[in-house]
């Protein structure tokens, strides 16, 4: 099985994951993460904290030689911001805190609840861990799965599709259409006059001092029909989807294919019709159910859409209470963002690429890509000859 655990504080050396179940000889090197990493960075609406952090992955364990060896792969993305933070964070004993402490929560912020449910008087130790600086390490673990994927033929994309209520339109476009176009864009919007009304959104929240959510989409193409299984309840890839989109930071809804949409219409609207071909086998005439039918894989696009609500750190602050006084205060504000939605839909392509790659290492097994691409191939001929 694929597995991963993560480590590491916004202000702290660094973040670690370790990543078990990655199978030997996957051509695996810094690069294939460092691209998503970069990715992760951009997008108009981001704060200063991107022009301190410049992340890249580092290897400590489980590759050689630009290959995966079978034993837990350990990476690191260092913290650069860690050098005007080392007395405040330092793990020694020493002096209590005086500096950077935190006792006025933020509406909307794990803050008030962290705090609580870990008895921290200092709520600094509850933003450090829950921040959204933690996707890096996930997007660099999304990274490796996304280069397992790759040798099997399945892509992830993603693009927005709103920011603020301006909503894109993808009338005309292939998933690969949408993507590279997003790409070029600042908000990563593949809808040019929508990104330029986004940019201006975002703009006006800045000035106000306020934030902006949005949608994202992240799409899988090619995937095998079979991931995923109806048996129980938590093997269900759709269930474990949304669980992985919705782990993401400030996420408050997912939607598969036509999503709550499909709530408002009949029946005969929305399944997916089935058709036999010789050559392909069984395909549908649609993709209404986002490539996911009683929690397994179609063969059809996965397609998921996210909501991500406005980001919790405002510049003009909300009412608070100070939870060492009780006193009516404003939110802390701590160094952040207007708006994140287009690094966001870079991180869900990570937590869904991860997500697909347990359901392949699941369904193929195998110690080494040779064995599971074997198991792949033969599974396939299968899947040609049903």
């Amino acid at each position: 099985m694929l597995r991963y655990l993560n480590g590491g504080e916004s202000h702290g050396k660094g973040l670690i994951a370790i990543l078990e179940g990655v199978p030997s000889g996957l051509p695996l090197t810094a690069d294939d993460i460092n691209h998503d990493l970069a990715r992760r960075q951009k997008g108009y609406g981001r704060g200063g904290r991107m022009r301190i952090e410049q992340d890249r992955v580092e290897f400590l364990s489980g590759v050689r030689k630009g290959f995966t060896l079978g034993t837990p792969v350990t990476l690191h993305v260092a913290n650069r911001d860690w050098e005007n933070w080392k007395e405040i964070m330092a793990p020694e004993p020493g002096p209590p805190v005086t500096e950077k402490v935190v006792t006025c929560p933020r509406p909307g912020h794990a803050d008030l609840v962290g705090a609580i449910k870990y008895n921290h008087r200092d709520i600094r130790n509850v933003l450090e861990k829950a921040s959204a600086r933690e996707t890096a390490i996930r997007v660099a673990v999304g990274g490796v799965a996304k280069r397992l994927l790759a040798e099997f033929g399945l892509q992830v994309y993603s693009y927005t599709l709103e920011i603020g209520g301006v909503r894109a339109s993808l009338a005309g476009l292939t998933t690969e259409q949408a993507f590279r176009q997003a790409e070029e864009s600042e908000v990563r919007c593949p809808d040019p006059e929508s990104s330029a009304k986004m940019v201006e959104r975002i703009r006006e929240a800045k000035q106000k001092g306020d934030t902006l959510g949005g949608v994202f989409e992240v799409v899988v193409t090619n995937p095998p029909i079979g991931l995923g299984s109806y048996a129980q309840w938590d093997r269900r890839l759709t269930a474990r989807l949304a669980m992985a989109l919705m782990s993401i930071q400030a996420m408050k809804g997912v939607e598969v294919g036509m999503g709550f949409e499909a709530a408002r219409r009949f029946g005969s609207e929305v399944h997916d019709e089935i058709f036999y071909d010789p050559k392909a086998g069984f395909i549908r005439g649609s993709n209404n159910a986002g490539g996911l039918e009683g929690g397994i894989t179609t063969g059809q696009p996965i397609v998921l859409r996210t909501a991500m609500k406005p980001i919790s750190t405002l510049y003009a602050p909300k009412k608070s209470v100070d939870i060492l006084t009780k006193e009516p205060v404003e939110a802390t504000i701590e160094r952040s963002d207007i708006c994140t939605v287009p690094a966001a839909g870079v991180v869900g392509e990570a937590v869904v690429a991860y997500e697909v790659a347990a359901a392949m290492v699941e369904k193929f097994g195998g110690d080494t890509l040779v064995e599971m691409r074997r198991n792949f191939d033969a599974y396939q001929a299968y899947v040609r000859d049903f």
